[in-house]
């Protein structure tokens, strides 16, 4: 399930949502994804968010749709690692962002991430370095 943050659109939310699980290895190219009307009702959002969201996955050609079979997963290896590139981009700007705003400069913005590395556990069992154990 994608959880909804309301300070951004619905519809981007989607999107990140299923192009995480993609980037994860969660879903893999050939997989199906629910219908529009699926995940319209499992998020409570109107199914015109969702095929929007679905509309704009296949215009990044992440997704590909079969009329009367359903919305498929088609990232390709260089798309995921474009993917996975814009998601780091924006996690870091966002972070950045946050900690100027509490008015941290670079050197307690690098302290904090070091230190958060040591843990050695990202929140979601995930090891620091990013690879999960098979």
């Amino acid at each position: 399930m994608i959880p909804i943050d309301l300070s951004q659109p619905i519809y981007q939310q989607i999107m990140d949502g299923i192009t995480k699980k993609i980037v994860r290895g969660e879903l893999a190219p050939g997989d199906q994804i629910p219908s529009q009307r699926e995940m319209a009702l499992l998020l409570k959002v109107s199914p015109n968010t969702v095929q929007r969201a679905y509309r704009d996955l296949e215009a990044l050609g992440v997704v590909h749709t079969l009329r009367g079979q359903g919305t498929f997963i088609r990232a390709a290896p260089e798309l995921l690692r474009s993917l996975r590139e814009e998601m780091l981009r924006r996690a870091v700007t966002g972070f950045v962002r946050e900690m100027r705003s509490l008015a941290c400069g670079p050197d307690s913005i690098l302290r904090a991430v070091e230190e958060e590395l040591k843990r050695g556990d990202d929140g979601d069992g995930t090891p620091a370095d990013g690879q999960r154990s098979q």
